[in-house]
C-alpha cells in the first residue's frame, strides 16, 4: 500500500509500517555490504520494513576499459543517485571510496560506518603460494585496476610489472586462478574480508609499501538531504573516528581535485584525540612523488555545536562534534595546500595527461 510519498506495508496486527528501500549495486560484495547495513538498521529499528533494490552502474557495465580511462567520477554511483532523486529508493549503500568528494545537490552522506582495514592486500596465483611481492621472480605481472597502487608499487618493487585487471572481486579472482596472466593481484583487504576470503590474503601492504585510497574500507549511506527522518535514522550508524578520518581524507582529495584518473594516497590515524593525516601524490610510474604529514586535535572539549544543515565534504554527522569535523576538514585542506605549494599540481596534471594518452 502507498501512503503519502512513502511506501508502507500493513503487518499481521494491522499496524502500518513504513518501507525503507535501500539501493545497491548488483555485485555480490555490494549485496553483502548492503545486507550488513540492513541488519544494523533492523536491530535498531525492528518495526521498519527494509527492501533492497539492486541495479547496475556504468562501472559494472564497462569491463574492458581501465577505470581511470573512462573519465567519469561517478562510475559506481550515478544510477543509484538517479534512483534516489526519483524517490525509487530512500537510501543508497556505497563503498565510501566510490563516492566523489562533491555530491550532487540535494544529497548527503548520512552515515559512515566503522571502517574495516583500509589497507591493500596481495592475492597470489596458487602456484606462487608462500611468496611475497619482494620474492616474486623478476618480470612477474601484478594485476591492479588502480593507478594509485601501481604508482606506489612500481617504485617500491621495480622488478615487477603491473597490468590492468577489471571486473568485480569474483571475476578478478577467477582471472587470477584460471589463467597464467598474473602472478598476483592487489585488492582491498576490506572487500576480501567481507566476502569471507581472508584465507586468500598472502600479504597485507602497510603504509610503507602502499598507502590506501581516500575512504577505503568504510561503508557510506547516502540519502536525500531533505529527508530529515531518514537522515536521523541512519545517523545512528556513524562511527565518530571513521567519520573524522574520512572527512580529512576527502577534504585532502577534493582540494587536490583528484579522482580515479590520478594517483593520490592517504594514511590516517586517531590517537589520544589527535588526528594525523599523511597524504601523497605520485606520477604514473611512481618516480615523482610528494608526501607530507600533518596532525590536529579533534578533542571536542566543551564545544559541541548542534548544526542542523552543515556538511563536511558531503558528510552530515550531527552526532559527531562539529568542532572536530571542522578541524578534520581543515587538516585535509591544509595538507593539500602544503603539497600544492611544493608542486603537486604539476605532478597530477602530468599524470592525468599521460593517463589520457595511454
Amino acid at each position: 500500500m502507498e501512503e503519502g510519498p512513502y511506501k508502507c506495508v500493513r503487518d499481521g496486527n494491522g499496524t502500518v509500517n513504513r518501507v525503507i528501500r535501500m539501493g545497491t549495486r548488483k555485485s555480490q560484495l555490494a549485496r553483502i555490504q548492503t545486507d550488513y547495513v540492513a541488519e544494523k538498521l533492523k536491530t535498531l529499528y525492528p518495526d521498519v520494513h527494509l527492501e533492497i533494490v539492486a541495479m547496475s552502474t556504468i562501472g559494472d557495465k564497462i569491463l574492458d576499459t581501465a577505470l581511470s580511462k573512462i573519465g567519469e567520477k561517478s562510475l559506481f554511483t550515478k544510477e543509484l543517485e538517479n534512483a534516489l532523486e526519483r524517490n525509487e529508493v530512500d537510501l543508497v549503500v556505497h563503498s565510501l571510496k566510490d563516492l566523489p568528494t562533491t555530491l550532487p545537490n540535494g544529497f548527503t552522506i548520512g552515515a559512515v560506518l566503522q571502517r574495516e582495514s583500509p589497507h591493500d592486500a596481495v592475492v597470489l596465483h596458487p602456484k606462487n603460494s608462500g611468496l611475497t611481492l619482494d620474492t616474486l621472480p623478476d618480470g612477474s605481472v601484478i594485476g591492479t585496476s588502480s593507478l594509485r597502487r601501481a604508482a606506489q608499487l612500481k617504485k617500491r618493487f621495480p622488478h615487477l610489472e603491473f597490468k590492468d585487471i577489471r571486473g568485480n572481486l569474483n571475476t578478478r579472482l577467477k582471472k587470477l586462478d584460471e589463467k597464467e596472466d598474473y602472478a598476483a593481484i592487489i585488492l582491498a583487504a576490506a572487500g576480501l574480508k567481507r566476502m569471507g576470503w581472508e584465507a586468500r590474503v598472502s600479504q597485507v601492504l602497510g603504509p610503507e609499501d602502499c598507502m590506501y585510497a581516500v575512504g577505503q574500507g568504510a561503508l557510506a549511506v547516502e540519502v536525500r538531504a531533505r529527508d530529515c527522518d531518514i537522515l536521523e535514522m541512519v545517523s545512528t550508524l556513524h562511527h565518530s573516528e571513521t567519520v573524522l578520518r574520512c572527512i580529512a581524507e576527502r577534504a585532502f582529495l577534493r582540494r587536490l581535485e583528484g579522482g580515479c584518473s590520478v594517483p593520490v594516497a592517504v594514511n590516517t590515524e586517531v590517537k589520544d584525540s589527535v588526528l594525523s593525516l599523511t597524504g601523497a601524490v605520485y606520477s604514473l610510474d611512481g618516480a615523482d612523488s610528494l608526501k607530507e604529514a600533518m596532525e590536529t586535535s579533534v578533542d571536542p572539549g566543551n564545544k559541541l555545536v548542534a548544526a542542523a544543515d552543515i556538511q563536511h565534504v558531503g558528510v552530515t554527522a550531527h552526532n559527531v562534534p562539529q568542532c572536530a569535523q571542522v578541524a578534520a576538514e581543515k587538516l585535509g585542506v591544509d595538507l593539500a595546500d602544503l603539497l600544492l605549494s611544493k608542486g603537486a599540481m604539476e605532478i597530477l596534471t602530468t599524470a592525468r595527461k599521460l593517463n589520457d594518452a595511454r
